[in-house]
């Protein structure tokens, strides 16, 4: 059984910043090690986009040594706050296509895709928004037909649905329609975001989804405030899917627990 490592929503910021007084980097660096001490076996890391906080040449540099330590592929994406000319400066050699940062790989029996939601260059101020241009959408259209009976896992980081949470159902996928129509006129597909900073699944015109949680700050399960910026110092977490021979199952799993203990039975004492 093969299996594929997810974090998302790094939001890394240069030394001596933080958000919501969090460190970045120190909360990425303990979700690293807890996922590759237990799962030391993982056919590859996806980072889900948003790997920066504001898409600055000096992020990307603090980030990149922390994921050139990772023993197993690397593949990153980007999201709203990244900016593609400052990331591929940094990571020169990320998998890239059609002039986006994005791929396709065969993991046994699963096509793994991983798309580039990034609306710009030009950047709209204050837009956060995800766009998938026909050159993008073309690009998926090809890796799922051509996958030759696989399963696939899509990955992108804005989700293309609404998940309740108002502020962040603004900023989601704008061809959220016609991508959801490819998915499911494909069929045998799992889907994975990130951008919400939650963990959530359900399935959408047939197409089953998962979101997965930051290893940073993570969203508040608010159904009526319009405020995208939410935010709670909860643990970070990684997912972690299991490429089964009939489907995928997709975990996520928590860092930073205090005071947690696994017991062999029901024994209350």
């Amino acid at each position: 059984m093969d299996k594929l490592l997810f974090i998302t929503d790094t939001h890394m910021t240069e030394a001596g910043r933080f958000i919501i007084g969090l460190d970045p980097a120190a909360r990425l660096q303990a979700v690293l090690d807890a996922a590759l001490a237990a799962h030391a076996d993982v056919a590859a890391l996806v980072i889900l986009g948003d790997l920066t906080h504001n898409g600055t040449e000096a992020e990307y540099r603090r980030l990149k040594p922390l994921l050139d330590a990772v023993p197993i592929p690397v593949i990153p994406m980007l999201g709203n706050h990244d900016r593609r000319a400052a990331f591929q400066k940094v990571f020169p050699d990320a998998p890239q296509a059609e002039g986006f940062v994005q791929s396709m790989r065969d993991i046994g029996e699963t096509r793994l895709i991983t798309l580039d939601s990034l609306d710009g260059p030009p950047y709209p101020d204050d837009h956060h928004a995800g766009r998938l241009c026909d050159t993008r959408l073309r690009f998926l259209d090809k890796a799922l037909a051509t996958r030759a009976g696989r399963q696939a896992i899509v990955c992108i980081h804005h989700p293309p649905f609404d998940t309740g949470i108002i502020g962040m159902d603004m900023i989601k996928l704008a061809e959220g329609d016609a991508f959801l129509d490819l998915l499911a006129r494909h069929g045998n597909l799992h889907l994975v975001c990130g951008h919400v900073h939650r963990t959530m699944s359900g399935s959408t015109r047939g197409v089953p989804w998962t979101i997965l949680k930051s290893p940073c700050h993570q969203g508040v399960l608010d159904l009526t405030s319009p405020d995208a910026h939410l935010s709670t110092n909860e643990p970070g977490a990684y997912g972690l899917a299991l490429l089964m021979g009939d489907g995928i199952v997709i975990h996520s799993e928590d860092v930073g627990l205090k005071g947690v203990r696994i017991f062999g039975g029901y024994d209350a004492e």
